[in-house]
């Protein structure tokens, strides 16, 4: 499984629009839209970097209202069920 945060610059008028159509898409989890430089956020999980490749090219980066994105590979997952697992062990509950 290979994930990646995709940031995107939107066409003011345009960032809801662009928003849905991106969660419409296989292999987008979940789009945020968040204060800041950029106006959303796309998380991408897919089976491996071809199917990512096709996914940002081919379809994130036709979607009309983008104007500019930046594409952030995850090397590993942190989750908050990851870390309370690590925690854990080696203790016992007293």
């Amino acid at each position: 499984m290979v994930s990646a945060v995709v940031l995107l610059k939107c066409k003011r008028n345009m960032i809801n629009a662009v928003a849905e159509t991106l969660a419409g898409i296989d292999g987008i989890s979940e789009v945020f839209s968040v204060a800041g430089a950029y106006d959303l956020v796309a998380i991408l999980r897919v089976r491996d970097n071809n199917t990512l490749a096709d996914l940002v090219t081919s379809e994130m980066l036709q979607v009309d209202g983008i104007v500019d994105s930046e594409t952030l590979i995850a090397f590993k997952v942190f989750s908050r069920h990851d870390l309370e697992s690590m925690f854990e062990i080696g203790f016992e509950n007293e």
